[in-house]
């Protein structure tokens, strides 16, 4: 037998960041390289991406990544990837023309250029394996799963995200004689996507969605805004389609969308019937309201943020007024519930209502429960390895497995950087690899870490208290006491008195300290910091984050100086 590993880089515990390492004997293979959007407490950041270390240690060893569809949970990092190691990159045609945009985005990639272009019938032999794809139904034509076929020892599959649907469109099937083709010549493991595993619903089908949005938009006078994923083609088309025979004309807003959407239609994956009633965001006050459909995705595809500058006049072309409808077409993660939430709050103030399809039909673009069991069906899996989901949707995949026949130790919940190793056909965990969480924020990367967190955390929820001082370190006294100041804790006007007695505390401790023998600016800064927390919590119950700021007088001594020298 090969020597076998598979290693979630991301994608396992949690939902996005899909990275999922395939070795064969001495050949590794990238399967994925997103991102995921940060959850509410990771203040400030705009992404999180898998920990690379492995791979930029590895380089030389990596046969090439390989993408499953050109969403950012699967293409999203795909660019800080790129910057540390030059692999070959293989995906769709749309995948890759979208990975591009992102690469090029990226100042320490935009010059890769290492693409290729597969599809189901390619084959690509690396020696130790064979890599094939096999098309699949997702909210994004050319999505693609992918094959790694050893010599000895069977498939390894990778689904990517996937539904089944006989209904939708030409570059949304799935082939399901392929599927079955590759589970009759034995899949030894499979990864399978999770994240609507809990889910026995059956999804709508893409025509009921078609209808639906139809109803929404027939029956509404007034301006109608769709809030929508960039990466979600096939409901963009939907809307397209569905304005265009209501007679409304089109405005494309949000830098993401524009590029997604100028990629798609020249690749013929969205067609548009009637160019001219596509206009420009500059054009929107032209038009009468009950003419118009708005589409908007925001930065990074997120539309949350741009309906919130929306509805609070920020936004350069839209400011929602009475009237209009804003109609979300896609579910967004559990994550931002709050931001949802929020965002519906402003909406109503402005004097637009909100409108939401998922509450109306069951929407996901990933396979429910019956979806997953049908595909261990097909495939038949020696052993099951569940993906993309938070730990409760791994175990209920997990559940499905056994109810399908596959026994209990044949299943394995991993966790981000487990190795999974095979002997003997069956799996085991071989220690462990560097796979924790990487954030991005603005040119950062990586330099966010638990500490930085926390303190955002404590700034913003109970503010900061800086004290200022300056001492004389030869002396042992202060020349200058203590001036506090504060953002965010206590309204100065109303709290004189505690602010002057925390400055007096400040004082105390900084003579307090001087008095001893020993002198360390780290210890010092404590000790007044100490001094000032315990003061300002036993006053406000709260527990500002306290800046000392401590100086050292120098300027004698240096006129000392100069007048021995003359």
């Amino acid at each position: 037998m090969s020597k076998i590993k598979i290693i979630p880089l991301g994608g396992v515990r949690e939902f996005g960041k899909n990275m999922y390492l395939v070795e064969v004997d001495q050949t590794i293979f990238v399967l994925d390289c997103g991102l995921k959007y940060p959850e509410n407490e990771m203040l400030g950041v705009d992404c999180v991406i898998p920990d690379m270390t492995y791979l930029v240690e590895n380089a030389s060893r990596i046969a090439g990544v390989f993408l499953t569809h050109g969403h950012a949970d699967s293409i999203g990092a795909l660019p800080y990837l790129l910057s540390e190691i030059d692999v070959p990159v293989f995906g769709s045609e749309l995948t890759v023309e979208l990975a591009k945009i992102n690469t090029k985005n990226y100042e320490g990639s935009k010059k890769f250029d290492n693409f290729h272009v597969v599809s189901e019938m390619t084959e690509i032999d690396f020696g130790e394996a064979i890599i094939s794809f096999f098309s699949t139904t997702h909210t994004i034509p050319e999505s693609l799963g992918i094959v790694v076929s050893t010599k000895k020892d069977g498939n390894i599959v990778y689904t990517g995200d996937f539904r089944f649907d006989p209904a939708v469109s030409e570059g949304y099937k799935t082939n399901m004689s392929r599927l079955a083709e590759i589970g009759q010549k034995g899949v030894l493991a499979l990864l399978s996507t999770s994240a609507n595993s809990m889910s026995t619903i059956q999804n709508a089908s893409e025509t009921e969605i078609y209808d639906k949005i139809y109803d929404a938009i027939d029956d509404w006078e007034g301006r109608v805004i769709i809030a929508c994923n960039s990466g979600n083609i096939g409901r963009i088309q939907q809307v397209v389609d569905v304005a265009i025979a209501l007679g409304r004309h089109v405005a494309f807003t949000g830098k993401d969308m524009e590029q997604v959407v100028d990629t798609a239609t020249r690749l013929k994956k969205l067609h548009i019937d009637n160019r001219k009633m596509i206009i420009q965001p500059s054009e929107i006050k032209k038009y009468p309201d009950n003419e118009l459909v708005i589409i908007e995705t925001g930065r990074m595809g997120e539309p949350l943020t741009a309906l919130e500058l929306m509805a609070t006049n920020k936004h350069r072309y839209v400011k929602i007024h009475e009237g209009d409808m804003i109609y979300s077409v896609t579910s967004p993660s559990v994550a931002f519930e709050t931001r949802v939430a929020r965002t519906e709050n402003a909406i109503y103030r402005a004097g637009g209502i909100f409108k939401a399809l998922a509450s109306e039909l069951r929407v996901s673009g990933h396979a429910n429960a019956r979806d997953l069991q049908f595909m261990l069906d097909l495939l038949k899996p020696q052993n099951l390895i569940p993906v993309q989901g938070e730990y409760r949707e791994l175990k209920a995949h997990a559940d499905l497995g056994m109810e399908m026949g596959i026994p209990v130790n044949r299943i394995f919940v991993a966790k981000r950087g487990e190795v999974v190793s095979f002997k003997k056909d069956k799996m085991q965990p071989e220690g462990t690899i560097p796979a924790d969480n990487v954030m991005i924020d603005g040119a950062g990367i990586g330099d966010i870490g638990s500490v930085v967190l926390r303190d955002r955390k404590v700034l913003s929820e109970e503010g900061i208290f800086i004290a200022v001082l300056t001492i004389d370190r030869q002396k042992k006294i202060i020349v200058s006491k203590a001036m506090v100041h504060t953002r965010g804790f206590v309204f100065v006007k109303a709290s004189r008195d505690l602010m002057k007695e925390a400055g007096n505390i400040a004082n105390a401790a900084t003579e307090k300290y001087l008095e001893g023998n020993d002198f360390d600016w780290g210890e010092l800064k404590n000790a007044i910091r100490d001094a000032l927390g315990k003061f300002l919590y036993d006053q406000t119950k709260r527990k500002p984050s306290v800046l000392p700021i401590v100086m050292e007088a120098r300027a004698n001594q240096k006129m000392n100086q100069n007048k021995k020298k003359s």
